[in-house]
């Protein structure tokens, strides 16, 4: 995921796995991971929230399909990441 997260250029980024909280669920017996992303990036500067997921999700790419089951995202500029301090 961080090799991939990387064509946003982030300056900050934070990759949490839940999976093992979801034990049993459907997404979980299929293989696919529940995690939490925060990212910090210049590149989300005057982008909506939908937007800036959407960059994620294309980044990621089919991992969305087969590691990924769930992501919950944060997508931050780096003026808002200081604010949220």
């Amino acid at each position: 995921m961080t090799q991939r997260l990387a064509a946003l250029a982030p300056e900050q980024i934070e990759i949490i796995d839940d999976s093992a909280l979801h034990a049993g669920h459907a997404g979980a017996a299929s293989g696919g991971g529940h995690y939490r992303l925060f990212i910090v990036s210049k590149q989300f500067a005057g982008q909506m929230t939908v937007k800036r997921h959407r960059a994620v999700y294309a980044a990621l790419g089919d991992m969305m399909q087969r590691e990924i089951h769930a992501l919950s995202i944060a997508a931050l500029t780096p003026d808002e990441a200081s604010a949220n301090k």
